[in-house]
């Protein structure tokens, strides 16, 4: 029996208070309004950036319901909507592209103007939700909301996928492995040859080095304080692995001697302001790049000596790897589909879905890569 046009009961992990654990319970998922999508979830990953939201370290309004790495199948679509139908494989976008604004007309921006993916307001584009748990209404979260069995997203925040695609695999498209590796491919533009510092070897940061390898770095320095993650790290193309707590000395003047002046290119996947500045300055100071990838804490702010930037570093940001995820978010499922890369070595763990609390616990631990929950 079809359910398009009805309110869908399902299940939901949600956050009713920060820093609690997520609570498995029944919702009502509204169906899709004019240019909205109901999706069917089928695998979601568990981000780094959802933690942040659960300990209160990045704003979100609460109740609510996170998740925002995710595969599925559209269930319904709201008037309007033509670029996907009932029964297409799609992924869920955090950053939405419009394809009309300013910004998404431009060929160097990725951020649309329209529907912004920092907007905090945890409601739909119009002003409402479409989820509620007992009789009240849930905030969502990155345009997205993937810890749920149905979810529902303005059309301009889904792409369409290759049918044959596996979702517990090609979810991470939908966040971390792009994130990390167009940082390095399409951000920074790493050349051949070059030489490579990720600072954080998660799934972010190993999604950059595998981006660094792909464009011919020559050297990848892997950096971070769990010599655990160093073995994988290897795998996927790191040279040389440090750990800032084996020297007295900071981390990027450690880096530096190492490199002979300073790496071409830096990552900071970390999302620390400390970190950030260290990878700036552990770039060669006339012409490194320092590309930040990971998110700081909400109203944090970085301090660092001008100086940096002034003897011809370049410091830029990179949100989603600087795609246009609408646009890009269909040719990397190809790609991936093509053997052109891999998923997964940096996926360590797949539970059931109504496991939420043992995933975030692997990553909390430093235990897991990523973490896929299954429908």
């Amino acid at each position: 029996m079809s359910t398009a046009g009805k309110v869908i009961k399902c299940k939901a992990a949600v956050c009713l208070e920060v820093k609690k654990p997520f609570s498995i319970v029944e919702i009502e998922v509204a169906p899709p309004k004019a240019h909205e999508v109901r999706i069917k979830i089928l695998a979601t990953g568990i981000c780094r950036t959802d933690d942040h939201a659960v300990s209160g370290s990045l704003y979100t309004p609460f109740p609510t319901i996170l998740g925002h790495e995710a595969a599925g199948v559209v269930e319904s679509v709201g008037e309007g909507v033509t670029s996907v139908k009932p029964g297409d494989k799609v992924i869920p976008l955090f950053v939405p592209q419009c394809g009309e604004c300013s910004s998404c007309l431009h060929p160097k921006a990725n951020l649309c103007s329209r529907h912004s993916f920092a907007d905090v307001s945890g409601m739909m584009p119009e002003g409402t939700s479409r989820f509620t748990y007992k009789g009240k209404p849930l905030h969502r979260f990155a345009s997205t909301s993937t810890f749920t069995e149905y979810t529902v997203v303005h059309e301009s925040a889904v792409a369409k996928i290759d049918a044959a695609a596996p979702p517990e695999k090609v979810c991470l498209i939908g966040c971390g492995f792009s994130t990390g590796y167009g940082s390095a491919i399409k951000t920074a533009q790493v050349e051949p040859g070059s030489t490579c510092a990720v600072f954080g070897l998660g799934g972010v940061g190993l999604s950059v080095v595998m981006g660094c390898k792909a464009a011919g770095a020559s050297r990848i320095i892997g950096v971070d304080i769990n010599k655990d993650k160093f073995a994988k790290a290897k795998e996927l193309g790191v040279t040389d692995c440090v750990n800032p707590k084996d020297f007295d000395k900071p981390i990027q003047d450690v880096l530096v001697e190492m490199t002979k002046g300073g790496a071409d290119y830096t990552f900071e996947v970390i999302g620390h302001t400390e970190t950030m500045a260290a990878a700036l300055a552990a770039c060669q100071m006339n012409y490194g790049t320092s590309v930040i990838v990971g998110v700081a804490p909400t109203s944090s702010k970085v301090s660092f000596d001008p100086m940096l930037l002034f003897t011809g570093r370049t410091w830029k940001g990179s949100v989603f790897g600087g795609w246009k995820a609408k646009e890009a978010v269909p040719k990397l499922v190809s790609d991936f589909m093509a053997k052109k890369f891999t998923l997964d070595p940096l996926i360590t763990h797949t539970l059931p879905f109504d496991k939420i609390n043992e995933g975030f616990e692997l990553l909390r631990t430093g235990k897991s890569i990523r973490t896929v929950l299954l429908f």
